[in-house]
């Protein structure tokens, strides 16, 4: 015991001579309180630590890639002899996996953190969506979160080219059909996108867009989404109080846990967590490079997207729906979603308070999931109104029949405790305040309603 009081003793000594001579309490960020220390409180933070690791294994894939779409004929993969020519985008990417040490573990890497990323992505997103914390006085960060998502679909897509497969420049082409059909916005983008016209002048805006445009956009998002968290702090858990404070005050944050260094150890415990479990999958089942673009031998190559987009492609094979019609319907929901904090004005923030919310929201995470998988199993094939009928139509059914029943039993017997608690009462089929409830507590029912 006298050890360890001592080693505590000079361990705290040591910290605070760090803290006092690097300034850390003002640059490190503001603290927290104990009750955030769960995993599903730190979905933000598994994001930024998956882009983290993105920029590091995609900087030293740089050191090997050729965004090139000239044809060489070096043995990358093909028969000693062959007439064809494969594109040096390609070439290097299979030089990479086979030739590079470890190449094929950072590539498979790269790309698996790729998809856990935008999968992190999408459950910090719902989580946000289904507890409310979209509402005051975090509307701005609500709309940068939405921005950072929509900048991370964007990485994705571009990435996706860069290998230069056959599967992956047939996808990138029909993705770029739908982005030039956005209105106003794309024919304005489309030169900008397209290039001259040419495979080299696609790919090389790809690449542009991969490595700093969309990283650099992401950054400053980024910035802004963490500037906003430490002004705002966390969330509060999700209540029906609608008069819960939504902030914390700075004598509450002295009390909260320092984030240096018991937050940033937390956290760099789930990142190395994080990175251990994707060098594990990457081992197990590396990344396979398809056909490269051009090749004459590639017959029957189905146009597929990476799966976070199949959603997307499978909309445009329902039957009558054009690539305007897509297009429109995307950019109303991106608008719906970077619109909900001034949509939803209710002062409650859990998910039983927000019926009409909480429909919506299962009803597009029940739509994305299926027509994902659809996507995956039928690509490219045209689906009749019908059949889009029969498969959606019963998801949001039920949907709609679970929340109706639950928000009018969940309304039934909240008012059946504020009887028995003496806050209201009831004449006939009216619930109306109790006479002898104080003015404070009618007040507080008031708004509850309100």
């Amino acid at each position: 015991m006298g050890f360890e009081r001592w080693f505590n003793r000079t361990l705290n000594r040591v910290w605070g001579f760090l803290e006092d001579r690097s300034g850390m309490p003002k640059w490190a960020l503001r603290p927290q309180p104990d009750f955030t220390f769960k995993p599903s409180y730190w979905t933000g933070a598994f994001v930024a630590n998956a882009f983290l690791y993105q920029v590091v294994s995609g900087l030293l894939l740089l050191l090997y890639y050729q965004p090139s779409v000239t044809g060489t004929f070096t043995a990358c993969g093909q028969p000693i002899g062959s007439l064809s020519s494969a594109p040096a985008a390609w070439c290097s990417t299979y030089y990479i996996i086979h030739s590079v040490p470890m190449g094929s573990l950072l590539l498979s890497t790269h790309l698996y953190g790729a998809y856990a990323m935008i999968f992190l992505a999408f459950v910090h997103f719902f989580r946000g969506y289904y507890l409310g914390v979209y509402k005051a006085p975090r509307e701005f960060s609500w709309m940068v979160g939405t921005l950072l998502l929509v900048t991370t679909l964007g990485m994705g897509f571009t990435g996706y080219l860069l290998p230069y497969t056959q599967i992956s420049l047939n996808a990138t082409n029909v993705g770029l059909v739908l982005a030039i059909r956005l209105p106003y916005a794309g024919p304005l983008t489309a030169p900008l996108i397209l290039a001259d016209g040419t495979g080299q002048g696609l790919l090389s805006r790809m690449f542009a867009a991969h490595i700093l445009l969309l990283p650099l956009a992401l950054g400053a998002l980024l910035y802004a989404h963490i500037a906003l968290f430490e002004s705002h702090g966390i969330a509060p858990p999700a209540t029906s109080d609608p008069l819960q404070r939504r902030r914390f005050t700075h004598a509450e944050d002295k009390k909260h846990v320092p984030f240096m260094p018991h937050i940033f150890f937390y956290i760099t415990k789930w990142a190395l967590l994080y990175v251990g479990l994707l060098l594990g999958i990457a081992a197990l089942w590396p990344w396979q490079l398809p056909t490269y673009a051009g090749n004459i031998a590639a017959t029957g190559v189905v146009t597929e997207p990476d799966w976070y987009f199949l959603w997307l492609f499978k909309l445009v094979d329902f039957q009558g729906v054009t690539p305007v019609l897509a297009v429109g319907l995307t950019t109303a929901l991106i608008g719906f979603i970077l619109l909900l904090p001034f949509l939803d004005r209710s002062k409650q923030t859990h998910p039983r308070d927000r019926p009409l919310f909480l429909f919506a929201g299962n009803s597009l995470l029940a739509i994305l999931v299926i027509m994902t998988v659809w996507g995956g199993l039928t690509p490219g094939i045209v689906i009749p109104p019908m059949v889009v009928a029969e498969r959606l139509g019963p998801p949001i059914l039920v949907n709609l029949v679970v929340v109706a029943l639950f928000s009018l039993r969940y309304q039934a017997a909240y008012r059946n405790r504020l009887v028995t608690s003496g806050a209201i009462h009831r004449l006939g089929g009216i619930y109306a305040p109790a006479p002898s409830v104080a003015p404070a507590a009618r007040a507080v029912e008031a708004a509850r309603h309100d």
